[in-house]
């Protein structure tokens, strides 16, 4: 089996502020301005990511589209500008450096959006491992659009237990193209060019050996499931307007991802929490309690229910989902459509604690997902609940640095 996954024209800024350049995934701290303010600040008018994303707290407001018209032309600012340089047809080896000193290693190609389907059922290669929240790709297709470069914060996982095919990169033989700290306490990375495409293709193609013929989940999306249905969905639109010619070859058939061991000793699954904001707090927990038969003993899927400083643990004893999130998100998404609430998903319980402080919001802490389970739950039972883990806290997540070209005209 040919794994999905290639070289790329790879983009890297040239004389740049590195440090100014790479921006956390725009779907991190979205309900804490003060870290983007702060991310403004720092960068100023350097060249940098932050001005080619949207921040999805800024998704829905009021100037949206013009934020969008100002990123489209920064693209094409950049490129005639002759910013970056181009490392033809190649793959970069990745060492990111977390908070904690663990380092964390990948891969960055791109993979073939034909083989990826983001459908309930499907059994494509490339999988979406949380539930596509259909409703959440038109206004992240408005940026995508008409853009001119894409940067990823999409990670995409393989099992490889023998650590067969990332580990074995040898950076000492690589030309190191890149070496920084991130910003806003973030850690260090590090990128290596690889020009030996032949042999890292050999490695997955060997690893895809091992995939089951009948159900053959390959590359399983850990970080950027919605990114990555975004450039899906938009390659189907632009297919309709392509020659048979075209659509072999043109570049917004692909996406450029990193990829990862899901087996790598630095990888862990933090649980997602939730902060419910504007609500009759008594009614929620009151409706919580008749939704299901609720024990607080013991004997059953355990939830934490935090308000400030103060928790509540509470243990689902007829769970209607084989994990708690699952659970949980199923009363929360009928309680929050019947009162017409709004929610957000938090990485770290501290956060949580300072979101729920306010009166009116109430947040729900819950257990970490064992990584072991993730390609063979998928498998078995298609996607997980939406916001089910996380790949790392928020400034351990993957940060924009690398660029590829998108469309045809420049």
């Amino acid at each position: 089996m040919k794994t999905p996954f290639y070289p790329a024209d790879i983009l890297i800024p040239e004389n740049a502020d590195m440090q100014k350049w790479s921006v956390v995934a725009c779907d991190q701290y979205t309900s804490e301005p003060d870290y983007w303010k702060r991310v403004e600040s720092f960068v100023g008018g350097a060249p940098s990511t932050l001005k080619m994303i949207l921040p999805e707290i800024y998704l829905e407001a009021a100037d949206s589209a013009e934020r969008i018209e100002k990123i489209n032309k920064t693209m094409r600012d950049y490129l005639k500008e002759g910013l970056f340089k181009c490392l033809q047809n190649s793959f970069v080896y990745v060492e990111r450096t977390l908070p904690d000193g663990k380092v964390r290693k990948g891969i960055i190609g791109a993979v073939d959006l034909e083989e990826y389907d983001y459908s309930v059922g499907s059994r494509s290669l490339i999988r979406a491992t949380e539930g596509t929240i259909i409703s959440r790709i038109p206004p992240r297709l408005k940026v995508r659009k008409n853009a001119a470069l894409e940067s990823p914060h999409i990670l995409i996982l393989i099992d490889d237990k023998e650590k067969t095919v990332i580990e074995r990169e040898d950076k000492s033989a690589l030309e190191k193209i890149y070496d920084f700290d991130l910003m806003e306490n973030s850690g260090h990375i590090a990128g290596y060019l690889i020009k030996d495409t032949a042999a890292v293709l050999e490695r997955f193609n060997a690893l895809s050996e091992k995939v089951d013929r009948e159900n053959p989940l390959f590359f399983a999306v850990g970080d950027g499931n919605h990114s990555l249905a975004t450039a899906k969905a938009h390659w189907e639109e632009l297919k309709k307007t392509l020659s048979p010619e075209e659509l072999r070859d043109h570049p917004a058939r692909y996406a450029l991802a990193e990829i990862e061991n899901l087996h790598d000793d630095s990888l862990v699954f933090e649980p997602i929490h939730r902060v419910v904001f504007d609500c009759d707090e008594e009614d929620l927990i009151k409706e919580l309690k008749s939704f299901y038969d609720i024990s607080e003993n013991g004997g059953g899927q355990k939830i934490t229910i935090v308000k400030g400083d103060k928790k509540q643990t509470l243990f689902i004893k007829d769970p209607k989902s084989s994990l708690p999130v699952g659970s949980l998100q199923i009363f929360l998404d009928k309680y929050i459509a019947e009162k017409g609430l709004k929610t957000d998903y938090i990485h770290g319980d501290d956060v949580v604690g300072k979101l729920s402080e306010k009166k009116g919001n109430l947040g729900f802490i819950l257990p970490a997902m064992d990584k072991s389970e993730l390609f063979p739950t998928v498998m078995k039972d298609g996607a997980l609940p939406r916001k089910t883990f996380s790949m790392g806290e928020a400034c351990e997540k993957r940060f924009y640095l690398e660029m590829r070209k998108i469309v045809k005209d420049l």
